[in-house]
């Protein structure tokens, strides 16, 4: 058997995409076996290229985002420019680009102008606030979808100004959503020959990713605990919440309701909880001044020992327990290294191994195959001389800055 190139080989997309919510979509596109083809400016590219952390010349935050990622230099400017992307289109299945609203059609690339080249292509486009609402014609990033999303409150600190987190979960699950749209709309497409725009939004993912505490939220018209997710209702309370051990380091648990007394119980805290008549976790919901007491008072508990002490009793009871990892422990984890959800791979340009996220799935049959991030215009002479264009027709189309 030959090796597989992954589950969507066959497919071609082309991206008009920079940063991060508009890239990661097609690099697990590419992962995945299909013909990704990014649009950059000649002479300049996309300007994560000298984003994150910086090693010879390679951008750690280019490299995540466009890996296996084939790059083709246009200047959408120019009438040859666009004849060359609408050339490019008619063999696509898929076109996407993260443009401000209205600016693709105000550069030759709009939805409409490119059904009409290609009636069955999949056209995503991606925004900060949506297509429809006030702000859309407004310039957004991560930090705007964890702010109005409600991410940003979700993982507050009483008492402590509101902070945007370190890892971009916005521009991630609207990559995510995007590429489950797209695939889903290239299902349909197959089947019947009809293309269609997929839109999606930082604050539209931001706002998904907060799933069940969201609506929550909205049927009780008030905001969820913060400090710790104390959820349920006030007869049948869980808990989900950090605590650092004797060392300071910290541990994870997450208690159903069924399991919280019994969990108390295990670990010697009941007793305690209960002389400070703090032992019904419900009262959270009563009062945040109950909160914090429960809170403060499973804190001190949980600082006499070490974190693997107090994991290891509950998962023994089929409990759930996990130190906290930092990010570098994180990618060390054995869990994760054993699934493959960090990989080394050889980077050409670089000369040795790069550690780098390995892909989320597994599939039986047809594996991910990873690559590395392209140069700038690498792969003009390739793609041009696919479309038709001679030896000395790219070298003119060079000259003229078009490429």
């Amino acid at each position: 058997m030959g090796k597989s190139t992954g589950p969507l080989q066959g497919v071609r997309a082309v991206t008009c995409s920079t940063a991060q919510a508009g890239t990661v979509p097609y690099m697990f596109m590419a992962d995945l076996g299909a013909e990704i083809i990014k649009i950059e400016v000649p002479g300049k590219g996309d300007g994560s290229r000298n984003a994150g952390e910086m090693k010879d010349g390679e951008s750690s935050f280019f490299e995540t985002n466009n890996r296996g990622v084939k790059s083709l230099t246009l200047n959408l400017k120019s009438d040859e420019g666009k004849e060359i992307l609408h050339k490019l289109i008619k063999t696509a299945d898929i076109f996407g680009q993260n443009f401000s609203p209205g600016a693709a059609e105000r550069n030759g690339f709009g939805y409409e102008e490119l059904r009409k080249i290609n009636p069955s292509l999949v056209y995503a486009s991606i925004s900060a606030y949506g297509p429809d609402g006030p702000s859309a014609n407004l310039p957004g990033t991560d930090a705007v979808g964890q702010a109005l999303g409600g991410v940003t409150e979700a993982f507050a600190v009483p008492g402590q100004q509101m902070r945007t987190g370190v890892a971009s979960v916005a521009d991630e699950t609207c990559a995510m959503l995007t590429l489950s749209g797209i695939l889903a709309a290239y299902i349909h497409s197959k089947n019947t020959g009809i293309g269609q725009k997929i839109e999606t939004s930082l604050i539209g993912s931001a706002f998904r990713l907060m799933g069940w505490t969201m609506t929550t939220a909205m049927w009780r018209n008030k905001s969820p605990i913060t400090g710790a997710r104390i959820n349920g209702s006030r007869d049948r309370a869980g808990i989900a919440a950090c605590f650092n051990d004797i060392d300071g380091k910290a541990l994870a648990i997450q208690l159903d309701p069924n399991h919280w007394k019994p969990a108390l119980e295990l670990l010697g805290f009941y007793t305690t909880l209960k002389e400070n008549n703090l032992e019904d976790l419900g009262l959270a919901f009563e009062s945040d001044i109950k909160k914090d007491q429960i809170l403060s008072l499973l804190s001190q508990m949980f600082s006499k020992k070490k974190r693997s002490y107090w994991i290891n009793k509950l998962r023994k009871a089929r409990m759930v327990a996990a130190p906290v990892n930092s990010m570098v422990e994180a990618s060390n984890d054995p869990d994760i290294v054993a699934n493959n959800y960090v990989s080394e791979i050889d980077h050409p340009r670089l000369g040795h191994k790069i550690k780098t996220h390995g892909t989320p799935w597994k599939f039986s049959e047809t594996p991910s195959v990873l690559g590395v991030s392209s140069t700038l215009g690498e792969h003009n002479n390739g793609i041009l001389s696919e479309l038709g264009y001679k030896k000395e027709q790219i070298v003119k189309l060079e000259q003229k800055n078009i490429i």
